[in-house]
């Protein structure tokens, strides 16, 4: 299964983990600079939400590719969505 072929939602998920690597050097400074702990968790809180987006996008993809593999019948299509999200998600 080929993974992230469209460019746009390949670049959009590219810059998402960019954010989210950002936002993780951000909270690595805080923590070095002794900052305050509720301020670190709202920053981890909003750097894990950004990962869990991208993770919730790559399920898509491949969910969107068990759907659309003609390949397969519809019994085998569903097995193979249900054995992804039960795996992943």
């Amino acid at each position: 299964m080929k993974i992230m072929a469209n460019d746009e939602k390949q670049q959009a998920l590219l810059k998402r983990l960019a954010r989210v690597e950002g936002q993780l050097r951000g909270v690595q400074k805080l923590i070095r600079e002794e900052e305050d702990c509720e301020k670190i968790l709202q920053q981890l809180t909003a750097s894990r939400r950004a990962l869990d987006k991208s993770f919730f996008e790559m399920i898509a993809c491949l969910v969107e590719g068990s759907v659309l593999d003609e390949s397969m019948g519809l019994n085998e299509r569903v097995a193979e969505v249900r054995d992804l999200l039960s795996r992943y998600a």
